[in-house]
């Protein structure tokens, strides 16, 4: 095969075959296909787009470019769960848990993030002596004796998504839903569970910014892991304004302690709820979905839920203690208020905003070599509908630095929008999809 005539027959609007895109992966990911080359292919899509077929085979390519899990030494249902991105989900600390407190095994591989805040990887990193890497047997012997697992992703898998990743990201081929599709459901796939639930973010602080888009993206994954045998429901959220009130890696975790407490947030205690039912249902533990989310509210209640968490952390080589000593977690230098300017009621807060200020309090990063700060941090007192008086608190900025926390003060600032009447709050779950 030519990768010109490749190219050329995407960019004329042609239909990929299985041995066309099989090819390129395996020669993109050997190196024997030159970026430059790679990166006219994916605008070629990006403009002509690829159908149905197209998209499942070139999601398989890339999930057999390097190694796949055998989940199958666990006994039971595997389910893995994933999350679109989006500023303050912290969802997985809770409903993994919750999920293998009503007897769902969890084995789960998680990345480190970039932007707003790290991934789950790097929140899991601020409990002290937390380990998430361990050898193949001992995250398998885990997950058989306790029900839950959550390591770093390696290297070895989908190594071709990493290099279109990349590339896609310096080319202005990122927002393409068949390249963003199989990007997610590539690793999802490798990682080896039985059946999988999308939380697809949706709204100015989430990479689908309308809820059409995000449902056609839910869609896709949907049949995507359907064809490869695995139960897929994809759950599309707001996500327009921070889930929760905490966004930074330490404050988050500390907020999911809180709601497996059950003190947390309405919101995320809401939609973790939705998830943990849908992902029990998916377990094969109740029948319906709505029996899942009443035993996840049971696990919450009872203190299973927190008792597993308890659990998995001192199994990770992690402090337990920090579990009720919140002094544990590494500590912010700095902290500042940041106070409303006159009374009403908060008419919207800018989630893309808070995002952006929490990657400059030392939060987030912009490559994957740079380390976080994670002590640093937001914690927004005020949401969408809430009233404020002057000189109330809107947030709590946590950093390292004066600079950090000037930078972060004024997006800060620019994402509250205060008005006289008070507003309609925003649906959390829009549609669930897969069921």
């Amino acid at each position: 095969m030519n990768m010109n005539d490749i190219i050329i027959k995407k960019r004329d609007g042609g239909t990929l075959t299985q041995a066309e895109i099989r090819w390129f992966i395996k020669g993109y990911t050997e190196g024997d296909i030159p970026d430059y080359q790679a990166a006219a292919f994916l605008m070629a899509v990006y403009f002509q787009k690829m159908d149905k077929t197209e998209t499942f085979e070139l999601t398989n390519a890339m999930r057999y470019s390097g190694d796949t899990i055998d989940l199958s030494g666990i006994r039971g249902i595997k389910v893995d769960k994933h999350s679109t991105g989006g500023v303050g989900d912290k969802t997985t600390l809770i409903v993994a848990p919750l999920a293998a407190a009503c007897g769902v095994p969890i084995a789960k591989m998680s990345g480190r993030g970039l932007g707003f805040t790290g991934g789950t990887v790097d929140k899991l990193e601020s409990i002290p002596g937390f380990r998430t890497s361990m050898e193949p047997e001992a995250f398998l012997r885990q997950v058989n004796e306790i029900g839950i697992s959550v390591i770093g992703q390696t290297a070895h898998i989908t190594p071709a998504d990493k290099k279109l990743y990349a590339l896609r990201d310096v080319t202005g081929t990122v927002e393409n839903l068949s390249l963003i599709a199989s990007s997610i459901m590539s690793k999802k796939l490798a990682a080896g569970s039985d059946a999988i639930v999308l939380d697809v973010k949706c709204g100015h602080g989430a990479f689908m910014e309308n809820r059409q888009d995000a449902e056609k993206l839910g869609e896709i994954m949907c049949e995507i892991g359907r064809a490869a045998g695995r139960r897929t429901v994809a759950v599309i959220t707001d996500m327009n304004q921070p889930l929760g009130h905490a966004v930074g890696n330490s404050l988050e975790v500390i907020e999911a302690i809180e709601t497996l407490k059950g003190k947390g947030p309405a919101d995320i205690t809401a939609l973790s709820m939705k998830l943990a039912g849908i992902m029990i249902y998916l377990g094969g533990r109740v029948k319906t979905a709505a029996e899942g989310e009443i035993m996840a509210r049971q696990a919450l209640e009872s203190g299973a839920g927190l008792a597993k968490l308890e659990s998995f952390i001192s199994r990770q080589g992690g402090d337990a203690g920090v579990v009720t000593d919140y002094s544990l977690f590494p500590q912010a230098a700095l902290t500042r208020e940041i106070l409303a300017d006159k009374n009403g009621f908060v008419h919207a807060v800018d989630a893309r905003a808070i995002g952006a200020a929490s990657q400059h309090t030392g939060a987030g990063r912009a490559t994957k070599e740079e380390q976080v700060d994670l002590s640093a941090g937001i914690v927004v007192h005020k949401k969408v509908g809430d009233k404020v008086s002057k000189g109330e608190s809107l947030a709590s900025v946590y950093t390292g630095s004066r600079s950090r926390l000037t930078n972060a003060e004024k997006e800060i600032r620019g994402a509250f929008t205060l008005s006289d009447e008070k507003p309609e709050v925003p649906e959390l779950v829009k549609e669930v999809l897969g069921l």
